[in-house]
């Protein structure tokens, strides 16, 4: 996972509106960090996160579940998702799935 930062890991400020990057390849492992930094976030304050796919080419069933989980861990603590440079095909699998009735596709 990389920050808004564009450095893995890294520990910055966290605001209302705070940004992730997906990664390239949406997986258990790269998950599992993105889903630590989510939670990490909403802790913090956040209010609405942006989960930027602008470079994610594959994401998996894994990957789809840990978006859940975040899906569900923003509701429980009053925030929205949002996706953002998500590719077609990547769309098109959100929407199939129903990823998209919980969250805005920008």
């Amino acid at each position: 996972m990389i920050s808004q930062t564009g450095t893995v890991g890294a520990t910055e400020p966290v605001s209302e509106k705070s940004v992730v990057f997906a990664g390239d390849y949406l997986n258990k492992l790269s998950g599992e960090q993105m889903e630590y930094e989510c939670k990490r976030r909403f802790e913090a304050g956040c209010k609405e996160l942006v989960v930027n796919f602008s470079k994610t080419e594959i994401v998996n069933s894994i990957g789809i579940s840990i978006l859940l989980g975040v899906i569900d861990t923003a509701s429980n603590n009053g925030a929205t998702v949002v996706f953002s440079d998500v590719k077609e095909e990547t769309v098109e699998l959100f929407n199939m799935l129903g990823l998209t009735k919980h969250v805005t596709i920008a």
